[in-house]
């Protein structure tokens, strides 16, 4: 069997589009409010469900015929949980400053719903290898949407982009200023709905 066939392309690349866990679903989109005033906490933030989305898939994938169903949903939150510390501790590490921007919501992935959807709907019934992929698709589809909200907030908001100055001095020289507004958490949701209504607008179609 090859390791792209037309299932597993699916399983990879609906995601993005067709199935897209925020745009389509409407799942997740707490966290995807919470932590996109800035585009790098939204990159890391997205990488991280990434990541502990594609292995928690894979793990419980390997165990599912192991696993009693009264008590799957335990064993998916134990599985999620030891991730999201693992990630946890490794953002500690190597990125505190991005860490403590992040704050509880790195702890939170562990009851994202787009995480333990894809337990559900599809782990516990497809093989490892389709599960990564389903992990690293609605993963993608999720930081995608961070990173367009976080970085329309940060470069109206701030005039920055990944704390770097991109607006020309010129600009603000014309009378340019910053709106303020962008930084508000209200402006998450409503980028949040223009994102949605534009995608649903030029690429989704109502079956």
């Amino acid at each position: 069997m090859s390791l792209f066939n037309k299932q597993n392309k699916e399983a990879l690349i609906n995601p993005l589009n067709l199935d897209h866990p925020i745009l389509v679903q409407v799942l997740g989109i707490c966290s995807a409010l919470a932590v996109t005033s800035q585009l790098k906490p939204a990159i890391v933030m997205g990488l991280a469900v990434t990541v502990i989305t594609a292995f928690a898939n894979t793990i419980i994938s390997i165990i599912r015929n192991t696993i009693p169903m009264r008590i799957r949903i335990v064993v998916q939150l134990v599985v999620v949980a030891a991730l999201v510390t693992i990630v946890s501790q490794i953002l500690k590490a190597f990125a505190y400053d991005v860490s403590v921007q992040l704050s509880v919501y790195v702890g939170l992935i562990i009851t994202n719903c787009i995480l333990m959807g894809r337990l559900e709907a599809f782990a516990m019934t497809n093989k490892p290898w389709p599960s990564f992929l389903d992990g690293i698709g609605n993963g993608l589809g999720y930081a995608m949407v961070l990173v367009i909200v976080g970085g329309i907030r940060e470069l109206l908001g701030r005039g920055t982009l990944l704390g770097m100055d991109v607006i020309p001095g010129f600009v603000y020289d014309f009378g340019y200023v910053n709106n303020g507004m962008m930084t508000m958490p209200a402006m998450a949701l409503i980028l949040l709905g223009c994102v949605i209504w534009v995608h649903r607008a030029f690429f989704y179609t109502e079956k």
